[in-house]
């Protein structure tokens, strides 16, 4: 089904009031009704509006990327568009962490940026489900600065591993219940009555009983995952030797103190873990242009205690879409189709 842009626009409005709904509860029941009533009749947005975006540089398909091998048969499970081309710098970050090494993805809005790490990241689970091998413990964590980030990301894995359920994941914040039970009555209450996949984990207990392979959360929590006694098992020796990426969304937000103090955090991340091999992914669209690169590469290996060239700097390769000569300019074009809708509506005909 293709994308509308006004469905969107509704679903996001009804989601922000499902939101606030539930997170202004008030203990009396009509001044309850009164408030949701009041959520449904505010008007929480205008438009949508449209916005002309950057076009950037195609490569190959998943599934040309899977006829050469660079990706298993079975990443076909996973929803993705197995025949929509993926832009060049994605394609570039699949090939850069397969080798074994760090990338930071500085590409601009809207450009893919969480499928450069994604994509390789499931590119590994998939290989070690096929060989038998994919048993509980972590292998990616996904630090993002703020929750409503990591929400976005927990709705975007629903999607992609809605069709492969031996993949789990889990989101790890301050907003996650102990209880099972209390976390599933909120999951309904926020998603429509709907109950989560079989491979997402919403309560702190069940990821402490088997840490899910995807690990999502920000860096307070982290320091908190690192400290806790009775969150140790992430750590623990069966779990601790599958750890493979860490990943931070937003890099360019660790400057100053903060950057100071998720810097040590990760160095001693970095010793409990004890795995040479490890790889670190930074995203971000503001970390200055091409001619930084060597820079960006310091501010990485400062922040991750961890080697970064200028090489495994990746950026998109922006194109200038061409009009051809029989369209007619925007402007042109939308004031004809405003004008035959007028004139449709008044009931004559255009020409």
């Amino acid at each position: 089904m293709a994308f509308s842009p006004i469905q969107a626009s509704k679903d996001i409005q009804e989601k922000y009031r499902r939101y606030l709904s539930t997170i202004f509860c008030l203990a009396d029941d009509e001044y309850q009704k009164q408030f949701t009533a009041a959520l449904k009749a505010a008007p929480f947005a205008k438009g949508p509006f449209l916005e002309v975006t950057d076009a950037f540089e195609t490569a190959e398909t998943v599934q040309e990327l899977i006829d050469k091998g660079e990706l298993p048969g079975r990443f076909k499970r996973l929803k993705f568009h197995t025949d929509r081309p993926l832009y060049r710098h994605q394609v570039d970050a699949l090939r850069k962490l397969s080798s074994g090494r760090n990338a930071v993805v500085s590409t601009g809005t809207g450009s893919g940026k969480t499928e450069g790490f994604l994509i390789p990241i499931l590119k590994e689970l998939v290989d070690e489900y096929e060989s038998g091998t994919l048993g509980p413990g972590v292998r990616a964590m996904l630090i993002y600065p703020m929750n409503a980030l990591a929400n976005d990301q927990i709705e975007r894995l629903r999607e992609v591993l809605s069709g492969f359920p031996e993949i789990t994941f889990g989101c790890y914040t301050g907003q996650t219940k102990e209880q099972f039970k209390s976390a599933l009555a909120d999951y309904k209450t926020l998603n429509d009555g709907h109950t989560p996949l079989k491979n997402e984990y919403i309560s702190r207990e069940q990821m402490k009983k088997a840490p899910p392979h995807l690990l999502i959360t920000n860096y307070a929590m982290l320091e908190y995952l690192m400290v806790r006694p009775d969150d140790s098992t992430f750590f623990e020796p069966k779990f601790i030797g599958h750890w493979d990426f860490i990943v931070l969304d937003e890099a360019h937000v660790y400057r100053g103190s903060t950057g100071i103090e998720v810097s040590m955090l990760l160095r001693r991340l970095k010793a409990r873990l004890n795995r040479p091999g490890i790889r670190y992914v930074l995203t971000s669209a503001t970390l200055g242009g091409e001619d930084d690169n060597q820079a960006v590469a310091s501010f990485a290996r400062s922040l991750c205690d961890s080697d970064f060239s200028a090489e495994d700097i990746i950026r998109a390769k922006r194109i200038i879409p061409t009009r051809t000569a029989e369209r007619k300019p925007p402007a042109e074009f939308l004031w004809e189709t405003r004008k035959a809708y007028l004139f449709r509506r008044r009931g004559r005909r255009y020409s």
